[in-house]
């Protein structure tokens, strides 16, 4: 990916003269993007890797395989939420590993903990390098030193097995490769989060991820069968059958680690047939009330599609806008999606019980073209961020969980949050919401909010985070539904889990990590 921005480079378009035109008249914004600086005119802060470190980390993966070069140190300076981003493009010197080590297996993996816990040296294991929560950014603490182990080696599907539906993938694979090797046998995971083209299998599962198919297919954590992890301590293998009751599942330990505890290095998976067919159906809804309560009663049914996804007001006229429906009639309150994948039996009889619920519980069917482009256009969100940002447009995302009964509770509170404490600032924002996520008792709301930019977004950012946050907790939601926890969450993590929790975190960690070595500031209050 690009240093400074989402994706890659011919991902990036300008705003059409009709979005920057509305930038312009909500935000007094010019709508003109700033330069973008070339990555070799970005200072880093000098390499503190020593000649004898440098030594030892050569001897582990090999003198080809480790780096202390400009565009590879900057590459690896954090994740892509909109804080890393401001980061980067801000003057002066940027924060960045020392080195990035790439090795070739397992074995590699421990070599380098073991030498990096002897000799006082920090990791930050690195996938894909799509956090949005600072889970990979190169938090030094108080170590010295600080290396990225990128884990893009580690990159082939060891073991098939078709009969019990399960692969077992190197955690360096990214989403289009796995999806593409496991294709060719047939097969498919199904996990497709915004993230799909960058991300890779371990960062799925240190995050405990969640994919826009999670209505038929279950988030990340659903799929995980075995896990096998690198720690300072050795060598865990997890997983032996599809359920046990031999104690607690030391499993839950490593899914959602953000790589505090350990470095996952292959993951074993559930997997399905390729679908034989994929069917499409839009729908309205007058107000997100009854659009949340038809999602609710499918869900509950049992009928769920397999991906389910739900715009309020505010999220479904900026989308129109974007096609340029601004003013039209396609869509009259909240716009819903529903795809169904299978067998053509399976998806006829399953669209047909969804269908008769949702047109009962007050929806309006729209055609498939609505959800066909929503498909098409997926991955392309992050996208747009960037571009608000160039012209002076402060972008983020954040997400959270709840119960059904509280839904409403919950949503309407993170909006006032986001709203006031933006507004305070002299910014008022706009805020838009979709629930991603459905389950029975429940269901995730992902949240983007717009505002013109201050002199220091970061600081206003920083501002708006903590009150919505703090909102967050008081509404009893998840201070985070699949972002992790990362360095942006772990101030709330107490209140979520109890001080008795952190403590059961801490000596999980103490036991394995006695050095803490692995991802400093991250995860473990």
């Amino acid at each position: 990916m690009v240093w400074d921005a989402w994706g890659i480079a011919a991902g990036h378009k300008p705003l059409s003269t009709q979005i920057r035109g509305l930038l312009t008249q909500v935000f007094g914004v010019s709508g003109e993007p700033v330069a973008r600086r070339d990555e070799g005119d970005v200072p880093l802060r000098e390499s503190a890797l020593t000649p004898a470190q440098h030594e030892g980390l050569v001897a582990v993966v090999g003198a080809d395989h480790l780096s202390t070069d400009h565009h590879d140190r900057l590459s690896h300076a954090g994740g892509k939420s909109t804080p890393d981003l401001l980061r980067r493009r801000a003057a002066g010197p940027q924060d960045a590993p020392d080195a990035i080590v790439f090795p070739a297996d397992h074995e590699q993996v421990l070599a380098l903990l073991a030498y990096c816990a002897e000799h006082t040296i920090a990791v930050v294991p690195f996938g894909g390098g799509t956090s949005v929560v600072g889970g990979v950014d190169p938090e030094r603490g108080r170590f010295a030193t600080v290396i990225a182990v990128d884990l893009r080696r580690l990159d082939t599907v060891s073991q098939l097995d078709p009969i019990s539906g399960t692969a077992t993938l190197g955690a360096g694979l990214t989403g289009p490769r796995a999806e593409q090797l496991l294709r060719a046998h047939g097969l498919s995971l199904g996990h497709f989060p915004q993230s799909f083209e960058f991300a890779s299998i371990g960062g799925f599962a240190a995050t405990r991820s969640s994919g826009q198919a999670s209505a038929g297919y279950g988030r990340f954590d659903d799929m995980v069968q075995r896990l096998k992890i690198a720690t300072p301590a050795g060598t865990l293998a997890l997983g032996r059958a599809p359920a046990s009751a031999a104690g607690p599942d030391l499993r839950e330990l490593f899914v959602g680690s953000e790589g505090a505890l350990g470095v996952i290095t292959e993951v074993t998976v559930r997997v399905h047939p390729v679908p034989e067919t994929t069917a499409y159906q839009a729908w309205s809804f007058p107000d997100f009330e009854t659009g949340a309560a038809a999602l609710r009663s499918v869900v509950q049914a049992g009928a769920a599609p397999t991906v389910l996804r739900l715009s309020d007001e505010a999220e479904t006229g900026i989308n129109l806008a974007r096609s340029g429906d601004i003013g039209g009639n396609a869509v009259a309150g909240c716009l819903a999606i529903t795809t169904f994948e299978g067998t053509a039996a399976h998806v006829a009889f399953r669209s047909a019980e969804a269908e008769a619920i949702l047109a009962a519980a007050g929806g309006t069917a729209l055609g498939e073209t609505p959800a066909r482009e929503w498909e098409h256009g997926r991955f392309g969100a992050p996208y747009l961020r960037d571009a608000l940002l160039d012209v002076g447009v402060l972008c983020e995302t954040l997400e959270t969980a709840t119960t059904w009964s509280n839904l409403a509770v919950l949503k309407a509170e993170v909006t006032e949050a986001l709203a006031d404490s933006l507004a305070r600032q002299g910014t008022p924002p706009l805020v838009m919401c979709h629930i991603s996520h459905t389950y029975p008792t429940g269901a995730s709301l992902y949240f983007t909010v717009i505002a013109k930019q201050l002199d220091d977004p970061i600081a206003q950012w920083h501002t708006a985070k903590q009150a919505v946050g703090d909102a967050i907790v008081a509404a009893a939601g998840t201070i985070t539904h699949h972002h992790a926890v990362g360095t942006d969450h772990r101030p709330w993590l107490p209140a979520e889990i109890g001080e008795l929790g952190v403590r059961v975190l801490r000596a999980v960690k103490a036991e394995l990590d006695p050095a803490g070595i692995l991802n400093p500031g991250k995860l473990v209050p």
